[in-house]
């Protein structure tokens, strides 16, 4: 079956591409591109005026929670939270219950995808057996399961010889490590960022230099092992600072930022509002904009949600019982679009954070148009205004700081493997 998107801007960094095109889909692959295609009679037609048309976005950082906490999500309802979110591909972190740490635990998550998930659902294997920091994985055996990359997000990995060992790891296998930089000796009984404001409400701060110290660590392991270093949600300004030095001199690392992180401040957490609480926290305004700085000089490679669902009971408690996290897959393009509105990227570059580069720092073959590829494809609406509505979200958890927040921006359609998942309903 053939499917036509026309009158749309075609946005496509790896191709230099920014132009009115008309996409041709054809057997769930990218046809051609090209201002006049002539369709078969059965093609269905998609009118994209006023629309852009982008490589199917990734998320290279979700939780997924399935196995284990399918209270919280389900590889199902999170795959529909990620399609009404615009994304086509999403990699989800190892913390289950079992952790992803051995084949069967992979095996069971890219049936249960391709049984019941709509958008590609890339495994990550822990680093450590168990998750527990005391001995690595079967690395060799996750690769050969499938794993996308390795990580203990959610953990650190405080023994610097595991992560040494890790990192050499990663250059044997080309597989990509990723580092949940906090050194837990700082940060431990922490609820949010040690500031100011943790001090006026009198709640025990988890210090910046907690994940400054452990990126530094870890990109000197990177810089000694020539491994593959992915830092996960940067947070700070000395982080920002201490990755873009290390860039300069040579150094194989990459690095995200959450939208929440580049959006909101401690400030927020004056009400209690156990919905701001996240790991790590949120810092100061001279951090935000220091990370908005980062990804405007390609410090920061790439915007990932973080996506942490948790039911009502995990946060409608006593604010340092409350657990870390909050969901991201539904408002993570429409807030991100907040910087194209305001001019601090490109739409170019955005597109490039979102979907291009998730899928160079994974290595796997998406983040493109170009013909022959898989018809995963992103149609956004740059001019669609919309007020957050919890109530109207597929995610299974409402964990959200974002209800009620007026938004400009938003997916419109999400095509995966030339099958559409998401139109747009309103």
């Amino acid at each position: 079956m053939q499917i036509l998107i026309k009158n749309g801007r075609v946005i496509d960094p790896a191709s230099n591409i920014d132009t009115l095109l008309s996409v041709l889909i054809e057997n769930g692959k990218i046809k051609t591109l090209d201002k006049n295609i002539k369709a078969a009679s059965d093609t269905k037609i998609i009118d994209a005026s006023g629309k852009i048309i982008v490589p199917g976005l990734i998320d290279m950082h979700v939780h997924l929670r399935e196995p284990g906490y399918e209270h919280k999500e389900t590889i199902s309802t999170g795959t529909l939270a990620a399609a009404y979110g615009g994304f086509t591909t999403i990699a989800c972190m190892p913390n289950t219950n079992p952790v992803i740490d051995n084949q069967a635990i992979v095996e069971f998550i890219i049936s249960k995808a391709k049984k019941e998930g709509i958008v590609n659902v890339l495994p990550i294997g822990c680093i450590t057996k168990g998750q527990k920091g005391e001995e690595l994985s079967e690395i060799g055996e996750l690769v050969n399961s499938g794993v996308a990359a390795i990580s203990d997000d959610g953990e650190p990995v405080m023994n610097a010889s595991l992560m040494k060992a890790a990192l050499e790891y990663s250059k044997m296998f080309n597989l990509l490590v990723i580092s949940h930089a906090e050194d837990k000796n700082l940060s431990s009984k922490g609820s949010m960022n040690e500031g100011f404001t943790s001090t006026k409400l009198g709640l025990t701060g988890i210090p910046r230099i907690a994940e400054e110290i452990m990126i530094s660590r870890d990109i000197l392991l990177s810089e000694y092992t020539k491994g593959n270093l992915h830092i996960a949600h940067v947070s700070t300004k000395n982080s920002v600072d201490i990755i873009r030095r290390a860039k300069e001199r040579g150094v194989k690392v990459s690095a995200e930022v959450t939208p929440h992180n580049f959006t909101l401040t401690d400030k927020y957490l004056e009400e209690f509002n156990t919905n701001f609480k996240m790991n790590p926290p949120l810092r100061e305004k001279y951090d935000i904009e220091a990370l908005k700085a980062g990804l405007a000089d390609g410090t920061i490679d790439v915007i990932a949600s973080d996506h942490a669902p948790h039911n009502i009971v995990y946060k409608d408690t006593e604010f340092d019982l409350a657990s870390f996290g909050i969901i991201g897959l539904e408002t993570s393009l429409s807030i991100s679009l907040q910087l194209v509105h305001k001019k601090t990227l490109s739409l170019n570059e955005l597109i490039k954070k979102m979907s291009l580069n998730p899928a160079k720092i994974l290595n796997i073959d998406k983040g493109t148009l170009c013909p022959g590829k898989d018809a995963d494809i992103t149609i956004i609406d740059l001019n669609k205004e919309f007020i957050v509505d919890l109530n109207s979200f597929k995610s299974k958890s409402r964990n959200s700081p974002f209800n009620g927040l007026k938004l400009k921006g938003k997916a419109w359609m999400t095509i995966v493997a030339g099958k559409i998942v998401y139109p747009e309903m309103e």
